[in-house]
């Protein structure tokens, strides 16, 4: 990319949910043009985009079909389940993939990304191995000991992981990976259970004509796998945020390529361990929407877009609790909005999903207080007041 960009530019999200959907409108207000696909209709991102496609993103005949349709000078990935070897093709015509077609097909699937930092780079991460079938999941599971924590190779938002206690929890964990696998991947992925003080996202932003920077650490929960609560500052150590960072760095230099990057590691009293890496906007990240001066959807934006990023700044203590669906709806309505509004330093954003399913996450309310505990109770709260009903 060039030093001199010119604006507008015209975007490809594949995958159009939350997180894209702010992307967009960070795009959008740069006047760029943005078509949002999805492989369902009136996904979040394609409220806001200028222009839709619903395909399905695994089919590198309908890939084929929209990219020649729009001709985009980028095409940024929201999800994982993409047919990658189609970016490369992409590339290679002289469109712009980010963070590079590379990087998306490595970043696809945990074992590969995991091989990579282990293997290759030598960073320190939880034990693992892989079972395509349940009996190779209770060999190994049986090796690597219990408690451990097994989860599909290729899914999103954490979906399908689960924390084994025992053999006789073994093939429930088999069950529950595979059927929220995405793409036609049967092949799960087992881990030593790291006992952590704390689980933190490092987005780290990569830039085409400037140096790599960070935000400050993003604290966070997850239940079911999926991210429940997120906070910034972490509260972690000054040695461990350098830590994390040199790591961060080390990934996302191996992988190339410009935008955000949301690396996750495991704080424990001695260690930093890498976790996991996603080349995009992190959901755990969605709490920069109040927490600093450019959120990580602008930030994410500057960098593929080759604009200078001068300075970052955290605001102070801040938290987002997620506003999740507890049944299945087929059109969906929300009450208790004004109730969740009503004290300072609160906001809600409704990400516009048209239906809902049990843990489905619909929405985000953000907090900002004196400090972090108090950021977390408000926003957890203030999430607790809005209601999902049936239209």
């Amino acid at each position: 990319m060039s030093n001199s960009i010119k604006l507008p530019q015209k975007l490809m999200l594949l995958g159009s949910g939350e997180l894209g959907k702010e992307f967009v409108i960070a795009a959008q207000r740069l006047g760029n043009y943005v078509i949002a696909v999805d492989r369902y209709a009136n996904a979040p991102a394609m409220q806001v985009a200028d222009c839709s496609e619903v395909i399905s993103m695994l089919n590198a005949d309908d890939l084929e079909a929209v990219v020649t349709k729009h001709q985009p000078n980028l095409i940024i990935p929201e999800i994982e389940a993409i047919r990658t070897e189609k970016l490369l093709e992409f590339e290679q015509r002289g469109i712009t993939v980010i963070p590079t077609a590379a990087a998306t097909n490595y970043t696809m699937n945990r074992d590969r990304i995991r091989e990579l930092a282990h293997k290759e780079l030598g960073i320190r991460t939880a034990k693992y191995s892989y079972a395509v079938s349940l009996e190779e999941l209770i060999a190994i599971s049986d090796e690597i000991g219990f408690p451990n924590v097994v989860k599909p190779v290729m899914s999103s938002s954490g979906k399908g992981q689960s924390v084994v206690q025992n053999k006789s929890d073994v093939e429930q964990a088999w069950n529950y990976a595979i059927a929220n696998s995405r793409g036609d991947s049967q092949k799960v992925i087992v881990e030593e259970f790291i006992d952590f003080e704390i689980e933190i996202t490092l987005l780290t932003i990569k830039q085409w004509h400037a140096p790599t920077i960070f935000c400050s650490p993003i604290g966070h929960r997850q239940e079911r796998g999926d991210y429940q609560e997120s906070w910034q500052p972490a509260g972690i150590a000054a040695d461990k945020i350098l830590q994390s960072q040199a790591i961060a760095k080390k990934v996302t230099d191996a992988l190339g390529g410009a935008g955000i990057f949301g690396v996750e590691f495991f704080i424990t009293k001695d260690e930093v361990i890498f976790s996991e890496l996603s080349p995009r906007p992190h959901d755990t990240g969605m709490v920069t929407l109040i927490s600093q001066n450019l959120n990580e959807f602008e930030l994410h934006l500057r960098a593929v877009l080759g604009l200078p990023i001068p300075h970052i700044e955290q605001l102070g203590a801040s938290a987002s609790a997620v506003i999740l669906a507890s049944e299945k709806l087929d059109s969906v309505a929300f009450l208790g909005v004004a109730e969740a509004l009503s004290e300072k330093d609160i906001d809600i954003k409704l990400f516009g999903k048209p239906t809902a399913h049990p843990y489905r996450r619909m929405g985000v309310a953000l907090a900002k207080a004196a400090n972090v505990q108090q950021a977390r109770e408000k926003a957890t709260t203030a999430a607790n007041k809005v209601k999902i009903i049936s239209t």
